[in-house]
């Protein structure tokens, strides 16, 4: 909980440590700032004037004292990760952080310890009123310190970043009750779902935000949501919390009885001792801050030419990125001197040991640990013969439900098909279609669907089937990715907002597209109309970052192939097809509630991973593909492509059980927190039974589905010579 789990508690044990601490990748060099001492003795008086080095815990101590707060030494840190800005600068932002610690023990104290998950909800929902104009009565430490920042901070940023910085600072605070409702119960996270809430609850993203105060430049509100800048932010939070699970593990898991510390969930899910989990977690926080990189040198700059960004606010996206690096390394180099963490050896190794002065810092960079796993992305040979993957047994809770309206869908699906120019064989032909039987598909997801209703959804898994398709075979051989992004630009102008005119289309995508909003946006109020939009621009966006790997011959990171697969596979538009419903009861924003978001990206992955076993053979040795979840793993863990299934299958039995986790657990407390009607309540139970249909439709269409079968993929190998009417075989 709070910035990267660092809040003080016991000091490290003198025993032995747990494991050996990995060689950790360090591109970048830690650096000093000159400010340190004026900002160590502010940041105590500061903290005294708030009332926090007298503040009482439920026995009778205190939460902190000046001896603690001086050893702990938040100055040192904020030196470390903010070498550059001026001291009133540094003084700030190490407030914050004195702040923010102060609110992850004082909450230890009051409400972890008790598991009082009542009153925490009380004290967090409070807190919050402090981010106002009109906060309330002050009554404790971390309200009095909340209020003196806000208004210290605010009036010299923008209101998007004042809208991003309350969000970050309601998540790590908020979020917190996910841990402790873990702690409660026992349970550790599987490997996605802690990566995403670590995310929110580790704070991160939260200094991210003010690495944009500290660098004196703002990330320009119009990028601030944009896929590049967003991988930025979140590779950034993943490689600080990463770094700090390694170093605490020994206080955390050992000595505190934490269970949110990646080396313990790598430990759990893989059966795997605790150094080689822990070199696992450093292998995944390599490739993280290696994600980083890639992102930042070829993806952001392509986003500011394509935007025509103005010279002043491309400087300020540059010093943004400078700043999360000045954050990593002096973050790592916080780390291995603080007597909090296990940390044996780490500063002997650390970049500001050895030589110092002009020109020595790049001899004590670390490259090593990255250059092995840099290389491994980038050699896999395309077009192996790997042959049929055996699919291991799924677990699959839910009964399959079927439409009556199947055999009408299937004749009709191919006849709208055929008058949108998608069988002309360029991509598929009638024969071909009707192998793939998306109606089967929409049937068994839209079982109670009226025959309209199934007819629309057919079509739109037909145009995103006939999209995933098209994109490879025109764009994906000439890595002609301007031409990708020409088309991906205009099939926004098939979408209007006002549900209007469109441009004549010029190809079958585009005339698809134009027939499908009309039949669907027109019932829309506007609000879904934008919601929906973007669902359908984020999937095909994602089909020109699946041809930007592939012009790099670059299997993608493990964490934003989850991310990105999910884009990819169509899951926000088809879900957001079926909230269509529920338009009237549910408002768009109430699923970026955590609930309903780790309910949502659970079913998402389970379907999306299924595909990627169904599809292996078909896309890594017929297509030359590089984006499947079995070869990630392969890559990843240099595991055998059957291991590698197994832990897939693993990951999907695992989001399953989350899935029905959520279900028992907390859909029904979120019922209560938010005091939801009866209507709305029975709008998100519908929901939850729409994704069960979902996931069980989709297993099996992906089971009776003749698209992943060696005898279709060598048909289709060589479409050519079907329409000469040879064999082919």
């Amino acid at each position: 909980m709070a910035v990267a789990g660092a809040g003080p508690g016991l000091e490290a044990s003198d025993g032995m440590q747990a494991f050996t601490l990995p060689d950790f990748y360090l591109p970048y060099p830690a650096r000093l700032n000159p400010h340190l001492e004026r900002a160590r003795a502010h940041s105590e008086e500061w903290a005294r004037q708030m009332g926090m080095l007298d503040a009482p815990t439920p026995d009778g101590g205190l939460v902190w004292d000046a001896d603690r707060l001086a050893k702990m030494d938040y100055a040192l840190m904020c030196a470390y990760t903010h070498p550059d800005c001026d001291g009133p600068a540094l003084d700030l932002v190490t407030d914050w952080y004195v702040w923010v610690f102060f609110f992850d023990d004082d909450f230890l104290e009051q409400y972890k310890y008790s598991r009082d998950l009542k009153g925490a909800k009380a004290y967090l929902d409070r807190l919050e009123l402090f981010m106002t104009d009109e906060p309330p009565e002050v009554t404790n430490a971390g309200e009095a310190g909340l209020k003196d920042l806000w208004q210290r901070t605010v009036p010299s940023m923008s209101e998007g970043w004042r809208r991003r910085f309350v969000t970050s600072t309601h998540n790590l605070m908020v979020e917190s009750l996910w841990e402790l409702d873990n702690i409660d119960r026992g349970r550790i996270a599987n490997p996605i779902e802690y990566i995403q809430m670590r995310r929110k609850v580790g704070g991160a993203p939260w200094s991210a935000n003010l690495v944009e105060y500290a660098v004196g430049a703002e990330v320009p509100d119009q990028l601030a949501g944009t896929r590049q800048i967003q991988v930025l932010t979140d590779t950034f939070a993943d490689a600080v919390h990463l770094r700090n699970d390694l170093f605490s593990y020994q206080r955390e898991v050992q000595e505190e009885g934490e269970n949110s510390n990646a080396v313990l969930v790598f430990e759990r899910f893989l059966d795997l001792p605790t150094q080689e989990a822990a070199e696992l977690v450093n292998d995944l926080l390599t490739s993280r801050l290696q994600q980083f990189e890639n992102t930042a040198l070829t993806e952001v700059p392509a986003l500011l030419a394509d935007q025509a960004v103005p010279p002043h606010e491309q400087a300020g996206v540059a010093a943004y990125v400078k700043g999360l690096q000045d954050w990593q390394a002096g973050g790592h180099e916080w780390h291995a001197r603080s007597s909090r963490y296990m940390n044996e050896g780490a500063a002997a190794n650390s970049a500001l040991s050895g030589p110092t002065g002009l020109g020595t810092s790049s001899g004590r960079l670390s490259f090593a640990p990255g250059i092995k796993g840099k290389a491994r992305q980038h050699a896999h040979l395309p077009h192996q013969p790997v042959g049929p993957l055996p699919v291991p047994e799924l677990y699959m809770p839910f009964p399959i439900r079927m439409s009556p309206h199947l055999d009408a869908a299937r004749e009709y699906s191919v006849g709208w098909a055929r008058e949108m120019g998608m069988l002309d064989g360029s991509v598929w032909n009638e024969r071909r279609y009707r192998g793939l039987d998306l109606a089967h598909c929409a049937s068994m997801i839209h079982s109670d669907a009226t025959p309209e209703q199934l007819y629309l959804s057919t079509d739109w898994l037909t145009w995103g089937t006939y999209g995933d398709d098209y994109y490879p075979v025109f764009f994906g051989a000439t890595r002609n990715i301007p031409a990708a992004k020409h088309l991906t630009d205009r099939l926004s102008l098939f979408m209007p907002l006002d549900a209007g005119e469109t441009p004549p289309p010029s190809n079958p995508l585009e005339r698809g597209l134009a027939d499908l909003w009309q039949r669907t946006a027109g019932p829309m109020s506007e609000r879904y109309r934008g919601a929906f939009r973007k669902s359908v621009e984020d999937m095909v966006q994602s089909w020109v970052w699946e041809l930007w790997n592939q012009a790099q011959h670059r299997i993608p990171d493990p964490v934003d192939y989850v991310e990105m697969r999910r884009r990819t596979f169509g899951s926000d538009m088809t879900m957001s097809l079926a909230r269509l419903a529920h338009a009237d009861v549910l408002p768009p924003e109430l699923f970026r509630n955590r609930v309903l978001h780790e309910l949502d990206t659970a079913a998402q992955d389970y379907a999306c991973f299924l595909n990627d076993l169904f599809s292996y053979q078909k896309e890594i040795e017929y297509e030359g593909e590089l984006h499947n979840m079995v070869l990630v793993v392969e890559n990843f863990l240099g595991a055998p492509r059957t291991e590698a299934a197994d832990v897939v299958a693993k990951l999907m039995r695992a989001r399953m059980e989350q899935f029905e986790h959520i279900l028992a657990n907390d859909l029904p407390n979120l019922f209560e927190d938010l005091e939801l009607s009866g209507p709305a309540r029975e709008a998100l139970l519908a929901h939850a039974d729409h994704l069960k249909n979902w996931m069980s439709g989709i297993l099996e269409w992906h089971r009776k589905c003749v698209r992943y079968t060696e005898p279709e993929l060598r048909r289709n190998r060589f479409p050519g010579l079907e329409a000469l009417g040879l064999a082919v075989g």
